[in-house]
């Protein structure tokens, strides 16, 4: 039985007994918990160690400086552990117990005088004391107070554990209960196929149900293999003390979320439901510009020749959704030439007239492939369809390209020779807009200035917390308003602000966009970027004017977005 068989009859037999589903799902839940619960024993008594050792270590330092009353040594001793913020207070004693010099980070200070006892938990703070002694002779003590593990920490911890494994068994259950509707739509249809005379029409539409059976199954399996290398990184990386194996699982993570994170985007952009950022740009200048990436992905053996006419009109795509299609596109033009060939990329302008009605920018991308049976033309665009063997490819390189041209107001076709070869259409509607300066690209590029205070408003707590650090890492100061009343209050009372950042899906009667409409009206010249994963509003936004960030975004791209907004 083929693994895509097994995963279908699983998901009829959850979509027949839902209560297969629930117990699976509450199973996965439990278990996450629990190991979350013990490594979370394991991981204070780690701390508890690790305190410990380091109280020693300068018990050990200040024997010289405390034997002499050196208070500038114990001073720089005790300074250099200041940097660290994993210290809330720090102290030094002599041989009566009295606080020679030290720091405390909390609202309490340092305790006046000190005896040595095992190391002990208070709420989330762990407190260490060190003897300090020289051949046997007691100089004082040393007092380290360090933070725990705070439960704020914790709670995202088991949180994030919970969301992965319900947004999984949410997956499963989405996907399931769509394959039981097609299931049954197709069974309808079985059954009027009979008593229908349109038996092209009955045909079209048992091929779409076929279609959609991929996708829920392509989905389901790689979703399920990126889950396995999170949820295993992060059990692994829980298990282990070495930086090394630490920063190799961590990478592993890092990437099976960017993985997902582009498996969605795809998905998103198929559906025309990916919200897109379209700049102007000249055609034969971007593609220049993917030269160098061509050329590494390309082999040695594949030549690739350019066209472009003088004069080609400007269009207004997605930049970089418009170099993925291109790589998509010619990434499966070297995998129908396994024995090298020649592939041609050119760009013309296609006036109104005939075929289309208005004017378009042409880019056709020709190979001297195998080319593709006409019984296969019409399957090329649908998302896991795929003639590569297992493992050389997903099938979803050419719906981008598909759902892209499509967001874009654009046109794609396909003509293709058996034994001659493939070539691919894109066309793009002129833009009326000019291209952007090439000074005002580069001021766009800036990074905001240190000082800038931006005003959050996001509903969800923890997401809150990770966009402040992601804010207090650009060097930008933050406040937060939960809703949009809270955030018009803020901006009123308690400004000024430089900037507005809000989620698109706000909880009372004003979602994110009308904020930033309000926010537009009250401070006209507030620039306002708005945060969105998917929303039926983000072309409505993109319309209005303003910036998107894409969610799951980097640190990176927020800096570049806010710099962008800034220096408009």
């Amino acid at each position: 039985m083929t693994p895509r068989r097994a995963l279908r009859r699983l998901m009829t037999a959850i979509a027949e007994t839902p209560a297969i589903g629930i117990a699976i799902a509450g199973l996965l839940l439990v278990a996450s918990l629990e190991l979350a619960y013990h490594n979370e024993g394991q991981a204070r008594a780690d701390k508890i160690r690790s305190v410990t050792v380091q109280a020693r270590i300068l018990a050990a330092s200040l024997a010289g400086p405390l034997a002499f009353n050196d208070q500038t040594a114990i001073h720089e001793y005790l300074d250099a552990l200041r940097a660290s913020p994993e210290f809330n207070a720090v102290g030094a004693y002599d041989e009566n117990g009295r606080l020679v010099d030290g720091f405390s980070r909390l609202s309490e200070p340092l305790p006046e005088r000190n005896q040595v006892a095992e190391p002990i938990v208070q709420g989330d703070e762990i407190i260490v004391t060190s003897p300090v002694t020289q051949n046997g002779a007691s100089l004082g003590s040393v007092y380290i107070g360090a933070a725990t593990e705070r439960w704020s920490r914790r709670a995202t911890r088991y949180l994030g554990i919970a969301i992965v494994v319900v947004m999984a068994c949410l997956l499963v259950a989405v996907l399931t209960a769509f394959y039981a509707s097609v299931s049954a739509a197709n069974r309808r249809l079985q059954a009027e196929i009979a008593s229908r005379e349109e038996a092209e029409e009955a045909l079209r539409q048992a091929q779409k149900m076929e279609a959609m059976g991929q996708l829920t199954g392509g989905v389901a399996h790689d979703f399920n293999n990126l889950l396995m290398v999170a949820s295993s990184g992060m059990e692994l990386l829980d298990r282990t003390t070495d930086p090394v194996r630490r920063e190799r699982l961590k990478d592993g993570i890092r990437q099976a979320i960017e993985r997902g994170a582009k498996l969605t985007q795809q998905l998103l952009t198929f559906a025309r439901r990916s919200p897109l950022s379209p700049e102007v740009v000249e055609v034969g200048e971007r593609i220049q510009a993917l030269r160098d990436l061509l050329e590494r992905s390309l082999r040695e053996d594949v030549k690739v020749e350019f066209e472009f006419a003088t004069g080609l009109w400007p269009i207004e795509v997605d930049p970089s959704q418009f170099d993925v299609a291109v790589l998509n596109i010619a990434i499966n033009a070297r995998d129908a030439m396994p024995e090298g060939g020649r592939i041609k990329i050119a760009a013309h302008n296609y006036p109104a007239g005939g075929s289309t009605t208005r004017d378009m920018v042409r880019v056709s991308i020709r190979d001297s492939g195998a080319g593709i049976a006409p019984e296969l033309m019409e399957k090329v665009f649908e998302p896991f369809f795929t003639t590569k063997s297992v493992g050389s490819g997903t099938g979803l390189g050419l719906s981008q390209v598909y759902g892209f041209v499509r967001s874009s107001g654009g046109v794609v076709k396909i003509e293709s020779v058996v034994g001659q070869g493939t070539t691919v259409f894109l066309f793009f509607p002129r833009s009326s807009q000019t291209l952007p300066r090439a000074d005002v690209q580069a001021d766009r590029l800036r990074h905001a200035e240190h000082d800038a205070t931006v005003l959050v408003a996001e509903d969800d707590e923890h997401v809150a917390e990770l966009v402040a650090e992601m804010l207090r890492e650009l060097g930008y100061k933050s406040r937060r308003g939960a809703t949009a009343a809270e955030t018009l209050r803020l901006l009123e009372e308690t400004g000024p602000f430089d900037l507005v950042l809000s989620d698109m899906i706000m909880p009372g009667k004003m979602n994110g966009l009308e904020l930033a409409q309000e926010v537009v009206r009250r401070e006209p010249g507030m620039p306002v970027v708005l945060m969105t994963g998917y929303s039926e509003a983000a072309a409505s936004a993109a319309a209005e004017g303003f910036p998107l960030l894409v969610k799951p975004y980097t640190i990176e791209a927020m800096g570049e977005v806010l710099g962008h907004a800034l220096h408009q």
